[in-house]
């Protein structure tokens, strides 16, 4: 059993690591509460031209838009985004395991995957879980740009437009409340229709001035929009992760505290027990 002294050095190290912990819980919330303004704000665009672009899809347009046509599946590509920093306990590890699975499940039909990485994590795991990588973006700040991911985005675009991936995917983590965040993985382009019935009987736009030149942009804007938002919220989820995981570790300090603390009252106690015995013996003995 360690001694009195190793034990208080042991327990000032657990006290520190827990002020640490601490005031990175309390730095985490009110990040999160920023995050989260952000990705409310962000969120009624968002779905908007998600709406826009599903009825665009049901239609029967004058101008059908590549990305609106289903082709054979030879190669896939994936928009993954995950953090650039870690202590936000299974945020990362939970949505690459879903990646993983869903990239498994065509690579079973013979199909191979291109990846295009958002976040530092996903760098370095797919740097030792190998893959083929086409574009990257790291170090993104805690309130990204959507000028920091069009040239990532561009990339698997053009990838599509080339022929070289025939469906691309994005994977982000959602978020739901501050203890629970979705990993989800959906597809972006082509673009799904809506499963709306309101929507069972097909009809089109009357575009001014020209239905290419409007659809290009709407579309361009709608996948950079849907990026950008997945970007948003996963940082509320990294915040909001990294608060539950900080709470834990303060706890599990407090916890560790008590246990050490007692072990060093009973091991004083145990010492003070033994002099009290040799004094008395040594006292008898005289």
């Amino acid at each position: 059993m360690a001694n009195a002294k190793e034990l208080r050095k042991q327990i000032g190290s657990i006290k520190n690591t827990q002020k640490i912990t601490s005031a990175m819980q309390m730095v985490a919330a009110s990040k999160m509460r920023k995050a989260q303004d952000r990705m409310a704000r962000g969120r009624p665009y968002s779905d908007q031209i998600r709406a826009v672009i599903s009825h665009m899809a049901n239609a029967s347009s004058e101008y059908p838009h590549q990305f609106m046509r289903e082709r054979e599946v030879s190669r896939v590509g994936y928009i993954i985004v995950t953090t650039d920093k870690g202590l936000c306990g299974g945020l990362n590890v939970n949505l690459l395991k879903a990646t993983v699975q869903h990239m498994k499940h065509w690579n079973d039909q013979g199909v191979e995957a291109d990846l295009c990485l958002i976040g530092n994590k996903g760098v370095q795991f797919f740097r030792a879980y190998g893959g083929r990588v086409l574009a990257a973006s790291q170090h993104l700040s805690e309130t990204p740009a959507v000028e920091d991911l069009i040239g990532s985005i561009k990339v698997m675009l053009d990838a599509f437009e080339a022929g070289q991936v025939d469906k691309i995917f994005i994977c982000n983590n959602v978020f739901v409340n501050t203890m629970l965040q979705k990993p989800t993985v959906s597809q972006l382009v082509p673009l799904d229709p809506t499963d709306d019935e309101a929507l069972q009987y097909r009809w089109d736009y009357l575009y001014e001035p020209e239905a290419q030149e409007l659809i290009d942009g709407l579309i361009t804007r709608y996948i950079e929009s849907q990026v950008y938002q997945a970007v948003v919220e996963n940082v509320a989820c990294e915040q909001a992760a990294k608060m539950v995981a900080m709470k834990s570790a303060t706890e599990n300090a407090g916890e560790l505290i008590d246990e050490l603390e007692l072990i060093m009252n009973n091991a004083r106690q145990a010492a003070i027990t033994q002099e009290i015995s040799e004094i008395v013996s040594g006292a008898a003995a005289v």
